[in-house]
């Protein structure tokens, strides 16, 4: 017996829009994760990217629960001394809501070449509009 392991062009890959309104922003997160990874799909093998593009809309209306809209904070190292930039959560969700999302998503994926190339598959947007229409994106209810 050998473990049979799909090839990158025997899965097709499919497109997906998600409506990010009044959605709890770790929940989205994890379940956006999963389809970036291919966990829902039946030839799921860890090493090799199988999932689907993701469109998320309405960014700017994500939600978080409790008084995490607070205290949040986001961090980044510009890479010279001294160089930690601390930003607010409600900061950034006035300047780049589409970055709040982003981040939460790929905190979810491995932090290696696989995972920078699922990220680029996730494509997030504040508004309603998104450019994505040729690729024909199927709705996915997340409740």
């Amino acid at each position: 017996m050998k473990t049979y392991i799909p090839k990158r062009k025997e899965v097709p890959q499919s497109w997906h829009i998600v409506d990010a309104s009044n959605m709890v922003l770790g929940r989205l997160a994890s379940r956006i994760a999963a389809i970036l990874r291919g966990k829902t799909k039946a030839q799921y093998t860890p090493h090799l990217d199988l999932g689907d593009h993701v469109v998320v809309i309405n960014a700017s209306k994500i939600i978080l629960t409790g008084k995490k809209a607070g205290w949040r904070e986001y961090y980044h190292y510009t890479g010279y001394p001294g160089g930690l930039v601390t930003t607010k959560y409600s900061d950034l969700m006035e300047r780049m809501p589409e970055r709040i999302i982003e981040q939460a998503v790929w905190g979810m994926l491995p932090h290696n070449r696989l995972g920078k190339r699922l990220i680029r598959k996730l494509k997030v947007y504040a508004g309603a509009e998104h450019p994505h229409v040729a690729q024909k994106p199927q709705e996915l209810k997340m409740s």
